[in-house]
């Protein structure tokens, strides 16, 4: 692949899914678009990139958006969110939405579904405390194959056996020879939607708890700034904002604070939204969206 080709398809990535790509990572455009290359009869990377150059050609861009955008996922990764939202998060939302008796929770970028899956079955051990509340949890992602996966609900040995505990498997699961489905109580609680972080998705609606995990990492400064502050707006005042590990909100945007003892928990700042929103005149607080900002 020459430098212009690469450059090409760097932009074209970065353009469709906000991945951003370097020259090191050559290898990955070797090893994810191969079965793409002989799906479609062709014989090099240059090839493919002549189709990519051309007017539709829909489903191979598709296709290799999806292949490059394919991230590493398991049950209940990095528990320490998913033992917060247990332990204080929905405890505390149950206790402010007893009025409404309702909760929405978003898992942005949710790859073939272990984590809105985690999120169902945390909430389902708690079903005394949620008895006759509705509870709606969102997944999406730019993948439509994985989504399909998702909704299926059946996993290999190999997936099952990273972060699910034995018991939640043995009550939540159904075997068929060498797979596992997860079961239709579980796969009810969650609707699937394609969406690329890339776009408006206000029409999603407001939410509780938004986990937005591992995705951050592959975006430029740019991209991630928009991504955090159009969430901002979609979340309520007290919910919470769950990055991954690796993730942070500091030097991009002062929409969310830190939680000081729930790591990888952010909550909504109040006083930055009312500034960026108009109502409410800058102190010591820089308005939404200037860092960073050029």
């Amino acid at each position: 692949m020459t430098g212009a080709d690469f450059a090409f398809v760097a932009a074209f990535l970065k353009q469709r899914s906000g991945l951003i790509i370097t020259q090191d990572k050559m290898y990955l455009l070797e090893t994810r678009l191969a079965a793409i290359l002989r799906d479609n009869n062709l014989d090099s990377l240059a090839a493919l990139v002549d189709v990519l150059r051309q007017p539709g050609a829909a489903s191979v861009k598709d296709q290799v958006v999806d292949a490059m955008t394919t991230n590493e996922t398991s049950f209940f990764r990095d528990n320490h969110p998913f033992d917060a939202l247990r332990k204080s998060v929905i405890p505390g939302l149950i206790e402010r939405r007893a009025a409404t008796r309702c909760l929405r929770i978003w898992s942005a970028a949710c790859s073939t579904g272990q984590e809105p899956y985690s999120l169902a079955m945390t909430l389902k051990e708690m079903k005394d405390k949620l008895g006759g509340w509705r509870v709606e949890i969102l997944g999406t992602d730019i993948s439509v194959d994985v989504l399909e996966k998702a909704k299926a609900g059946v996993y290999s040995q190999f997936e099952v056996q990273r972060g699910l505990p034995i018991q939640m498997l043995v009550k939540y699961f159904t075997q068929t020879g060498d797979t596992w489905q997860i079961s239709p109580e579980i796969r009810a609680m969650v609707q699937y939607k394609p969406l690329n972080l890339l776009a408006d998705f206000a029409h999603l609606g407001n939410f509780d708890v938004v986990f937005c995990r591992n995705v951050l990492i592959y975006f430029d400064q740019e991209t991630k700034i928009g991504v955090l502050n159009r969430i901002a707006r979609m979340l309520e005042p007290d919910g919470f904002l769950v990055l991954g590990a690796a993730e942070t909100v500091v030097g991009l945007t002062e929409a969310f604070k830190p939680m000081n003892d729930k790591r990888g928990l952010y909550a909504p700042n109040k006083d930055a939204l009312k500034v960026a929103a108009g109502l409410a005149k800058p102190a010591s607080i820089r308005p939404l969206a200037v860092v960073g900002a050029r």
